[in-house]
């Protein structure tokens, strides 16, 4: 396959002076930004996946990269295996005095910091906060006096309430709380499931951006006071309205150099998860409006917009999302399911060598921690895996993997005789996986007989196809010009606050020494029907 040829899946800068919406259509999820000169830093969650907490960074709010990651793994052993749904939940991102800091919140352990002088180098390792159970969505803030603080919102699966946000002296450094802080606000009445406040101060007010009224259906609300207690006046400041672009909430105020203001937010499409939009923002009588078409101060969402003037033009670009492996280490695209262990992998020669790692049979593939996964990119589109067979051991499992809700994979199982595939079929939070072995038309049966045992020629190409956002098949082919259908179409679902991820795996049930598979690929296309 010709790398030259590959483009990316989705570009929101039309390249006429406007962009799209949503600017980002990957999982990027309870997004934070700021401002640092003219470079412009966000952050998401990642949950139980490694590494953790990705970092984009921007010239124009447009055109992103993932240039970091806060942690190279989290910090609990427990994280060795993947735990759906927990770990690092929305961060926030804040530069003082020429530290750049991320709070984490951990909802089962607590909340913890890192930080850095260099965002694209070594983050510091996490450390407490506060050690604390369901206290969730921290976000610090430094006073005109020097004085620093926390707000944070609580997680009702983990202390049996939500829709307070409460606020905590901390050290200015950010090494642990001063006292334990009070309740700044109810939003049982009027703002349920408040939560994601971020703290920020303008003309003698102290504001507090916070989503409300759940995740699907919810709202932008705005708080403000005098006082950094309260008592705080509410409005809502964006709501879908006639817009596509349901929920649209939790983000980031940040400005332009010149002062322009924008709004990042995430609105949750279900499979690609929770995607991201710009939207302007502008202030009238100390209140935000954001987005268009306002009524009584309340916005909705823009699908085309003009482009932030940040005083220059940059290149049209996106998030890697194909690989041809051919650089030192990992692409940033790609993350783990669990905490990373050595020898999972190398690259050598442009390929990625995937050693397989021994796994009881009764491991579903959802619960693999060895599942080398990307978020989606778009979408629609299809991924081609050029897959090397002759290094495999007996026993050992390698292939593709939809990694979600609904999960299913497609893989070659090495056998005495020769290969065979398999489908995996389950759904993360039951015991239902279904293994099957799929039908093949001759010239597939021919290629995994043992004549193909020991061949360096011995490469299969396997694709996954997704359509309609919620459609996942597989297909099969020798030559990447004929294909065949492999294994039954599955309906995707999200996984546990997260969207579908695809990726590749290599595991090994048999109790036998491991080999490897080697990828010379994983390529998205534009889905052909």
């Amino acid at each position: 396959m010709d790398s030259a040829a590959v483009k990316k899946m989705w570009i929101a800068d039309q390249g006429d002076g406007t962009y799209i919406n949503p600017i980002l259509y990957t999982d990027y999820s309870d997004p934070d930004a700021i401002r640092v000169g003219e470079d412009y830093f966000m952050i998401a969650s990642s949950f139980c996946n490694s590494p953790a907490v990705p970092l984009l960074h921007s010239k124009d709010l447009v055109n992103w990269k993932v240039i970091n990651y806060v942690m190279d793994r989290l910090p609990f052993e427990h994280y060795d295996k993947p735990l759906h749904g927990c770990g690092a939940w929305a961060p926030s991102i804040r530069y003082h005095e020429g530290v750049y800091y991320v709070f984490i919140p951990f909802p089962d352990e607590g909340i913890m910091m890192c930080k850095t002088t260099d965002p694209w180098g070594k983050w510091s390792a996490p450390a407490f906060v506060r050690k604390v159970t369901g206290w969730i969505d921290p976000c610090p803030f430094w006073d005109d006096d020097g004085k620093a603080y926390m707000v944070t919102a609580f997680a009702r699966s983990r202390i049996g309430f939500k829709s307070f946000l409460y606020l905590s002296p901390i050290e200015p450094d950010c090494s642990g709380v001063l006292d334990d802080g009070q309740f700044i606000f109810d939003g049982h009445a009027t703002q349920p499931t408040i939560e994601g406040p971020k703290l920020y101060k303008r003309n003698g007010y102290y504001y507090i951006f916070a989503p409300a009224g759940g995740v699907k259906p919810g709202w932008q609300t705005v708080l403000r006071s005098r006082n950094i207690y309260g008592p705080y006046e509410e409005r809502i400041v964006m709501r879908q309205g006639g817009s596509p672009v349901n929920g649209p909430h939790q983000g980031a105020w940040v400005d332009t150099p010149d002062g322009q203001d924008w709004f990042l937010h995430f609105q949750d499409v279900g499979n690609a998860g929770r995607i991201i939009h710009l939207q302007p923002m502008r202030w009238e009588n100390d209140w935000p409006v954001i987005g268009v078409n306002d009524v009584d101060g309340c916005g909705e969402p823009v699908m085309r917009y003009t482009k932030p003037d940040v005083g220059g033009e940059y290149p049209i670009d996106a998030p890697e999302d194909s690989d041809f492996f051919e650089g030192e280490t990992l692409g940033l695209q790609w993350q783990w399911n669990a905490n990373y262990k050595d020898g999972w992998y190398r690259l050598k020669d442009g390929q990625l060598i995937l050693n397989a790692q021994p796994v009881e049979p009764s491991v579903r593939l959802c619960d693999v921690p060895n599942l080398l996964i990307q978020k989606w990119p778009a979408p629609e589109f299809q991924i081609t895996v050029c897959l090397h067979l002759d290094q495999m051991a007996e026993g050992d499992i390698a292939g593709m993997v939809s990694q979600c809700g609904h999960y299913t994979g497609l893989a070659v199982v090495k056998t005495k005789e020769g290969y065979e595939l398999r489908q995996y079929t389950g759904n993360w939070d039951k015991d239902d996986e279904v293994r099957t072995k799929p039908g093949m038309p001759e010239e597939i049966e021919t290629a995994l007989s043992s004549a193909f045992l020991g061949r360096e020629d011995a490469v299969l190409y396997l694709r996954m196809k997704v359509e309609k956002e919620t459609d996942v098949s597989f297909e099969i082919s020798r030559d990447e010009r004929s294909w065949y259908p492999a294994g039954e179409t599955v309906e995707a679902t999200p996984g546990r606050w997260v969207g579908v991820k695809a990726g590749l795996f290599a595991v090994n049930e048999s109790k036998k020494p491991c080999g490897s598979a080697a990828v010379d690929y994983f390529v998205f296309q534009p889905l052909e029907r």
